[in-house]
């Protein structure tokens, strides 16, 4: 019988003393049930997707785009972004597995739910770039600081601007903009 106090006492002061860290709000893009050391997407977890697609960019986070957008975009690989990115079946089947099943619609990542968020029926983005959410955290941002600038170029380099974008965070306060400096909006 002494263990019921004992365990009911154990889970009062564990609640307690974790309970500022789950709920507490680090950066006003994270809060809710996500915790302080939360990233916003899940980290690149795997190597071959990591050796493979970032051996060209950066090995974007599944978590920035839907099933349905990597679906589509393993299924053009010959022609990707006027490349070829065309890879064996196996290697194919591996990544596309763990892409469709760490993509944005499967997350419980506060930031890969927003990508998620895109019209059913025929929008079905390859860019993370053209994504809904992506257009509204990007629009106050002048095209001269990205498009005209040389050290970026592109709204695809994700880690010229996103300082720990390869960690998985794109937390404002981590936006330096070569040429620039720190982005505030």
């Amino acid at each position: 019988m002494k263990t019921i106090p004992i365990i009911s006492s154990w889970l009062i002061l564990t609640s307690l003393v974790t309970a500022p860290l789950v709920w507490s709000d680090d950066d006003h893009e994270y809060g809710g049930k996500y915790s302080r050391q939360s990233t916003g997407v899940a980290l690149v977890a795997n190597p071959l997707y990591q050796t493979e697609c970032g051996s060209c960019h950066m090995a974007y986070p599944p978590g920035l785009l839907p099933e349905r957008s990597w679906l589509k975009l393993m299924a053009g690989l010959e022609n990707h972004f006027d490349d070829s990115a065309e890879l064996d079946a196996a290697n194919h089947q591996t990544i596309t597995d763990f892409l469709v099943n760490n993509s944005a619609d499967k997350s419980n990542y506060r930031r890969s739910q927003k990508f998620a968020n895109i019209d059913s029926g025929t929008n079905v983005p390859i860019r993370i770039s053209e994504t809904p959410y992506f257009i509204h955290e990007h629009n106050e941002i002048p095209a001269r600081l990205v498009t005209g600038n040389q050290d970026v170029l592109s709204f695809s380099h994700c880690n010229s601007c996103h300082r720990k974008a390869e960690q998985g965070s794109y937390k404002e306060r981590d936006i330096y903009i070569p040429g620039h400096g720190k982005w505030d909006d």
